[in-house]
């Protein structure tokens, strides 16, 4: 198998991007050597992404294809791998690197890896947020660099959560679980904005529904936990920041895509919002020539949410578990419906 590929025949051949982590075998990679049901090859690196010519010739002929979300999964590699391909299998949350139509159209299912990366992701989101607010990033720069004299007033001031309306922008069980690590912080109200309420996860923290305008209006702090779909592409745009407060601080961890980033660059060096916080970009990774990267009130990391041993183990074991049951045509632990 491999991580972003596998081939599996009976045995079945699996292709695999890497499942593996500083050189050391995955819960995934394991569980995947010691079924005795499939026979794979790996792409064996985790610093490179496979090359997509030698992906395209690797899979042909597979069964089954374990992929991460730097590989497009396309009609190209579909019509590469050919008829025997029944199952795929992603180690991610997202998955907008699927042609999820495509894969309906030939049968093939799907499994993914949501809820693992739950608490993961809500914690750096958490640590994303204060960072932005508080000003931490600026802060080390000015110990670092003979920035640090005489106590000033308002030196370095940031904003607190204290007291705080939190708005999130599509609630699922990450919107929930940064609520959960927030509200010890005194947070006065929570807010959401959705394509229809959500009653039952809204009232595991007492958050209210609002409409998108207001969610802009209201919100000290804007947590972005949707989905990139068609309908949410560049959904936080001009229209957004401009009804956003100038001390508001603005949150995304879920898909690059959901942001217009040359209006968010726009709103930051005018001061239309305070401060931006970004775990996710459009390309991956962000040119470091980009306009984002000359403000100091943007943070911008690595595309790192889930990015802790014990999830990173666990995605990779849900992502080989998807697999195998995929391939003895038993349900998927966590299965897209297409």
């Amino acid at each position: 198998m491999w991580c972003s590929r596998m081939a599996l025949r009976r045995l079945q051949q699996v292709a695999v991007t890497p499942l593996n982590m500083a050189g050391d075998p995955t819960r995934g990679l394991k569980i995947l050597r010691e079924s005795g049901q499939v026979q794979f090859e790996l792409w064996d690196s985790d610093d490179v992404p496979v090359p997509r010519k030698e992906l395209l010739q690797k899979v042909k002929g597979v069964d089954g294809l374990v992929c991460v979300l730097t590989e497009k999964i396309d009609t190209e590699l579909l019509d590469a791998a050919g008829p025997n391909l029944k199952v795929l299998s992603t180690m991610s949350v997202g998955f907008d690197h699927l042609s999820l139509e495509e894969l309906k159209k030939r049968g093939i299912r799907v499994g993914y890896t949501p809820d693992v990366l739950t608490d993961s992701v809500a914690e750096l989101t958490v640590a994303l947020l204060l960072t932005t607010s508080r000003r931490l990033i600026e802060a080390t720069h000015e110990a670092k660099t003979g920035g640090w004299g005489t106590w000033r007033t308002l030196w370095l001031c940031g904003h607190e959560l204290a007291g705080s309306t939190v708005g999130i922008l599509g609630l699922g069980r990450i919107g929930v679980a940064i609520a959960e690590r927030l509200a010890p912080f005194k947070v006065k109200k929570f807010i959401y904005a959705d394509v229809a309420p959500r009653p039952e996860l809204a009232s595991v923290i007492n958050a209210e529904y609002v409409s998108f305008d207001e969610l802009a209006k209201q919100s000290d702090f804007l947590s972005v936990c949707c989905a990139l779909t068609p309908e949410t592409k560049e959904i936080c745009n001009k229209d957004l920041f401009s009804k956003m407060k100038n001390t508001s601080i603005f949150i995304n961890t879920s898909r690059g895509g959901v942001v217009n980033q040359e209006d968010l660059y726009e709103a930051l060096s005018t001061g239309q919002i305070a401060g931006a916080g970004l775990d996710v970009t459009v390309p991956e990774p962000l040119p470091t020539s980009h306009p984002l990267f000359t403000l100091k009130n943007c943070v911008i990391l690595p595309h790192i949410a889930s990015a802790s041993y014990a999830t990173r183990n666990n995605m990779s074991a849900l992502a080989a578990n998807n697999l195998l049951l995929g391939l003895r045509g038993e349900p998927m632990i966590k299965e897209l419906k297409l």
